[in-house]
């Protein structure tokens, strides 16, 4: 009897290492912003999206047309077939892009852009999309900065209350000249609101204010839903977006912090290509990030 108790405990314990010899393990989700891609049509955003091993596709403009609710793709006729072929391949749609500025005290230009984010908000709903970005954006010379900070804080109030049945958050990047993390955490205690959270784009913040990415990462963590990741020169001469690995920005620190934070989000590459022509095509860009993605992630 003694045997065979240990015969079968040596063999459960064997068939436990062996189990643990298969757990797959946690696979980064990858994205990228269409901002890279500003020439294709949507079929060639899908198909290289596949090609490549993305989970995801950032919306940001359809070549070149950053109004997305007027686009054609997503007009009440075609938005059903647009969904359709996102789903069919295995993707999704993970975030939708806006250029509404939450910075105005001008009681038009503050409505204009909320009235452009609630667009995107009802968009992202019919798309089953979770999040529509927003920039903060400026800290205007001729405004006081605290009314500036408070306008922003209102608006995300409003654009929260706004999204509350639409299952979207509405997501401030860290963007412009709102880039430093206590006015960041300010604004989102100051907001408080379920339907509200951050883009954290560490590059934006860390090529002005050289705060480490890990250390904001711990003050901003609680509200960070989605990322923007993207490598560059910096210098005395400005800044020169470069390939994955190939700049000097502390991608790593970033990436090892939102890793071990539990972060469970997209990791969306952000490659500015129509804001640059001047830097890599798309067609080698996007490839690149999800080749080399995950010696950075380790």
């Amino acid at each position: 009897m003694k045997n065979r108790r240990d015969f079968l405990k040596q063999s459960s314990g064997l068939l436990g290492l062996s189990a643990l010899r298969f757990i797959t393990p946690p696979k980064a989700l990858l994205s990228f912003s269409t901002l890279g891609c500003p020439a294709w049509n949507f079929s060639q955003i899908i198909h290289h999206a596949t090609e490549n091993h993305y989970s995801g596709i950032e919306i940001r403009g359809i070549k070149g047309d950053l109004d997305l609710p007027a686009n054609s793709i997503f007009s009440p006729t075609n938005i059903s077939s647009t969904k359709r072929q996102v789903e069919d391949v295995g993707l999704k749609i993970v975030n939708l892009g806006s250029s509404a500025n939450m910075h105005f005290l001008d009681p038009k230009k503050r409505q204009s852009n909320l009235d452009d984010a609630k667009k995107f908000i009802e968009l992202a709903s019919h798309l089953s999309c979770p999040f529509i970005r927003v920039f903060p954006n400026d800290l205007p010379k001729d405004q006081p900065e605290n009314d500036t900070v408070n306008v922003i804080i209102q608006s995300l109030i409003e654009l929260g209350e706004f999204a509350k049945s639409s299952g979207v958050k509405v997501l401030l990047e860290s963007h412009g000249k709102v880039i430093k993390s206590d006015m960041l955490l300010h604004i989102m205690e100051a907001t408080n609101h379920p339907q509200v959270g951050l883009v954290w784009d560490f590059f934006n913040m860390w090529s002005i204010t050289k705060e480490p990415p890990a250390q904001v990462y711990d003050v901003l963590k609680k509200y960070i839903f989605h990322t923007h990741i993207k490598d560059a020169i910096v210098s005395d001469m400005g800044e020169k977006y470069t390939l994955l690995g190939q700049g000097n920005a502390p991608v790593k620190e970033a990436l090892h912090a939102l890793k071990a934070g539990g972060y469970a989000g997209y990791y969306s590459f952000e490659w500015e290509k129509l804001w640059h022509p001047e830097i890599q095509e798309p067609e080698i860009a996007i490839p690149h990030f999800s080749k080399n993605f995950s010696s950075y992630w380790k």
